[in-house]
């Protein structure tokens, strides 16, 4: 038997020196466990037993605390967003505001509409805190109490025999609606997992060669700048398009220049002179009758005598920047397809983490390109031009009508006429050309109100055209019910009406409420599916749920002044441009600026030639008029709506609709005071 090693006598031993103490102890915290087995001690420990009087203060003051902090950390983050507000209303003047002109409507109903629930929140408030609850039925469990009680509940039988039925009815119809769109956007996203499953990619036999002896033919290029007063960007977009590897007889590029500021024409034209003579072959265009917007500017363009000896011709908008082998990525797929009309690119944006808005907006576009257009491209052969960024076949041009000025969406416009001709269409997702969003909320809501009023518009026109064409009816039912009505009419009219108008009505009138899976779980959904494009914004899918919401607004206005052609229907303004660049982009036009200047002092300038240049240099640098943040009325209005909204919900206890009220509310404050995207000093 092994020995016993046992040193606890030793240690007591050695540990056990000096005086002995006794310590008594009066009130004794300790609690006596019974052991009932030998695992018993593992056991998890009652949680009711009994706890003595400064754990209970421990707690109570640890709970106190996190309180304190919860409370402290929403005190500065309203304290904060009341400073912004007091800021920017201080700096506002009469020019810094919206201007409603013929939209004046809208606001005037958002207005009605506030004014009423503020004073139905009123009575409502007087009731609750008089014990007469939404909830009971007053005309059988209390007795008339007075004459405003008499009119409480005259006014809740009222509001459940008339008010409730119909906004029923409507909320039904548009929840039908939201899922029918929820339903497209999921196809749309499991035709884009089908094309990436099975590595689906539109391709070309026979790729161009820059070694002699190569079989391949260059045909004829035309490439079109158009552009209008575009002072920020046009140096860039003319200095990519010249440097397309192409051979240079077989290219021709257009600035069509319609900017009515002289100073901008000049740098513009002087711009292209530098080209020129580099062997660029080059021509500036300025029209004096500046008519049909870019359209009118297309249609000019074309109608020259030497455009007949091109074959295709490639659109830039000013702010668009293409790689040098754009050409030799589009141009080879119309070989030996003589049904192919467009072969259209993919945007890429510079700006796109600038600031919150640009990240919301590539949220969507991203969306758009990977998802909409590449679907449609693969299994329709037809989507809406772009506008840019795309090569078509003149003769399809031609045979479609050419560019028309009916309509602020010119691209979509030829679109549908070509794919109404017989044209198809090729979407290529992995060319992809440098651009710019908007940076600001301004330029981004006129944008949007344009993308979206300009497709009712058309839809007006060409629905006879579209019913009389002689393709397959499944054709024009996706063109109809698809194209128009479901993603450019519905879409707007149900996430407006649904989610501003029959969400805080409902507050109001409670027998017509929504469900938790319409205002909560369906939207987050249909933002998850937006996000998977651009998996680096999933962090912002609240910010972008509650900012598509506030949107509508816009879209909505605008959709309804396309379809009924009120004023500002057609309404062009120039999406402003902060002439941002990529990193390789700065760099080569550093490189070019210093060889220009080398040049110069080689060849040697006259006087007159060196004045006219420094007038240039000195426009260059002119410094910008001053821009403002602005008021925007309807959002303004809008938020008071729904905030009103939210306190009625908390009346009712109604969790996750006030929530969604506040949040959205918030949100609607925060850009109608122009609070998201670039900020002006």
């Amino acid at each position: 038997m092994a020995p016993r090693l046992d040193f606890s006598d030793w240690w007591a031993k050695e540990t056990r020196k000096g005086t002995p103490v006794v310590v008594k102890m009066e009130n004794p915290n300790y609690s006596v466990v019974e052991i009932k087995g030998p695992d018993s001690a593992f056991r998890p420990v009652d949680k009711n037993r009994g706890k003595n009087a400064k754990q209970v203060t421990w707690v109570l003051l640890l709970k106190a605390h996190r309180a304190v902090g919860c409370l402290t950390w929403l005190a500065t983050i309203f304290c904060s967003l009341l400073g912004s507000i007091k800021k920017r209303l201080s700096f506002t003047h009469p020019l810094a505001s919206e201007r409603l002109g013929r939209d004046r409507w809208l606001f005037s109903a958002i207005k009605l509409f506030l004014a009423v629930s503020l004073l139905i929140l009123g009575f409502e408030i007087v009731a609750y805190f008089r014990g007469w609850h939404y909830f009971e039925n007053p005309t059988s469990t209390l007795e008339i109490q007075s004459l405003l009680h008499l009119v409480y509940v005259g006014w809740l039988g009222f509001r459940a025999d008339y008010i409730a039925p119909p906004i029923k009815a409507l909320s039904k119809l548009c929840i039908v609606l939201f899922l029918i769109q929820s339903l497209d956007r999921l196809i749309l996203c499991l035709g884009c997992f089908w094309i990436k499953l099975k590595k689906i990619k539109p391709r070309f036999d026979e790729e161009p060669d820059d070694a002699e002896g190569c079989g391949y033919v260059y045909p004829m290029v035309l490439v079109q700048i158009p552009m209008c007063n575009e002072r920020e960007v046009y140096e860039q977009s003319i200095s990519a398009v010249c440097q397309l590897d192409w051979p240079k007889d077989r290219i021709l590029v257009q600035v069509l220049d319609d900017s009515n500021d002289e100073s901008i024409q000049k740098l513009i034209k002087a711009e292209v002179a530098k080209w020129s003579q580099k062997g660029v072959n080059i021509i500036y265009r300025h029209r004096l009758v500046r008519t049909g917007y870019k359209a009118g500017n297309l249609k000019s363009a074309m109608s020259c005598d030497y455009v007949e000896a091109y074959e295709f011709v490639a659109i830039f908008d000013a702010d668009f920047q293409p790689n040098p082998d754009f050409l030799k990525l589009t141009v080879p797929h119309f070989k030996d397809k003589p049904e192919l009309g467009l072969v259209q690119a993919r945007w890429t944006f510079v700006n796109k983490d600038e600031n919150l808005l640009t990240r919301l907006q590539n949220i969507n576009l991203c969306f758009h390109f990977e998802v909409e257009q590449q679907v449609s491209g693969v299994f329709l052969n037809f989507f809406g031009f772009n506008g840019t960024a795309g090569v078509w076949r003149i003769k399809a041009l031609e045979e479609s009508g050419g560019w028309l000025e009916r309509t602020t969406v010119e691209d979509m416009d030829i679109a549908v006429r070509a794919h109404l001709h017989g044209w198809k269409f090729i979407y290529l997702n992995h060319v992809k050309v440098l651009c710019e969003v908007p940076e600001s909320y301004e330029a981004y809501k006129k944008q949007q109100h344009r993308w979206h009023s300009g497709p009712m518009q058309l839809f007006r026109l060409c629905l006879g055209a579209i019913l009389t064409s002689k393709i397959a009816i499944w054709k024009k039912a996706n063109l109809i019910l698809l194209f128009f009505l479901l993603r450019k009419l519905i879409l707007p009219f149900y996430s407006f009406t649904l989610f501003c108008i029959i969400l805080p009505l409902t507050m109001f009138v409670p027998e017509a409420e929504l469900p938790v899976w319409v205002i909560c779980y369906i939207p987050v959904f249909m933002s998850f599916l937006n996000l998977l494009p651009s998996p680096k914004s999933f962090p912002f899918i609240v910010p972008y749920l509650l900012f598509e919401n506030t949107m509508s607004v816009t879209k909505f206005n605008a959709m309804v002044s396309g379809l009924f052609q009120l004023g500002s229907s057609y309404e062009w303004v120039v999406t402003k441009k902060a002439g941002r660049s990529s990193e390789s982009d700065l760099l080569s036009i550093t490189e070019k600026e210093t060889l220009d200047k080398k040049s110069q002092l080689l060849r040697g300038v006259s006087d007159s030639e060196v004045l006219e240049m420094n007038q240039l240099e000195e426009q260059k640098q002119k410094k910008p008029v001053k821009k403002t943040n602005k008021i925007f009325h309807k959002e303004l209005a809008l938020a008071f709506l729904l905030l009103t909204a939210a306190v009625r919900s908390l009346l009712a206890a109604q969790g996750v609709h006030f929530y969604f009220l506040l949040f959205q509310g918030v949100t609607f404050l925060l850009v109608g005071l122009d609070l998201i995207g670039e900020q002006m000093s």
